[in-house]
C-alpha cells in the first residue's frame, strides 16, 4: 500500500511546490496592482510552507522571494519620512525600491524557470 505514496524524489511530490513556487512569484510581481497585499498572501504562505520544502533549489528561491519582501518592507518603512517632507523625495524613494522588488521578482522567477538556484548569503560571493 504505501508503493503508491510518492517519495520525495518521484516527479509528483516535485509538482506541487513548482507549481506553488510559481504562484508565489505571480504575486509577489503583481503585488503593485494589489497595494501590496499579493505580496503579504505570498509571504504569509513562504513562511507557513518553508519547512515542506523537498530540497536546497526550492528553498533558494523561497529564501529569495522572502528576503526581497523583507527588505523591501525595511526601505519601505525607513523612507517613509521623505513623504512628510515633501512628496516628491518619497515618491522617487518609493518608485525605486519598488522598480528593485520587480526586479528581484523576475530575475528569481526566470531563474526558477530554468532550473537555477538562486544565490544565497552564504553562496554569494
Amino acid at each position: 500500500m504505501s508503493a503508491n505514496l510518492p517519495t520525495p524524489t518521484q516527479p509528483q511530490a516535485l509538482e506541487e511546490p513548482r507549481t506553488l513556487t510559481h504562484v508565489l512569484y505571480a504575486l509577489h510581481t503583481i503585488t503593485w496592482f494589489s497595494g501590496g497585499i499579493f505580496s503579504v498572501i505570498a509571504i504569509i504562505i513562504n513562511m507557513v510552507k518553508f519547512p515542506d520544502l523537498p530540497n536546497a533549489f526550492y528553498r533558494s528561491h523561497w529564501r529569495w522571494q522572502s528576503r526581497t519582501f523583507w527588505f523591501a518592507l525595511i526601505a519601505f518603512v525607513v523612507t517613509f519620512p521623505l513623504w512628510l517632507v515633501f512628496v516628491f523625495p518619497g515618491w522617487f524613494a518609493w518608485c525605486l525600491i519598488g522598480l528593485w522588488y520587480l526586479y528581484r521578482c523576475l530575475r528569481g522567477w526566470i531563474n526558477f524557470n530554468d532550473g537555477r538556484p538562486m544565490p544565497t548569503p552564504e553562496t554569494a560571493s
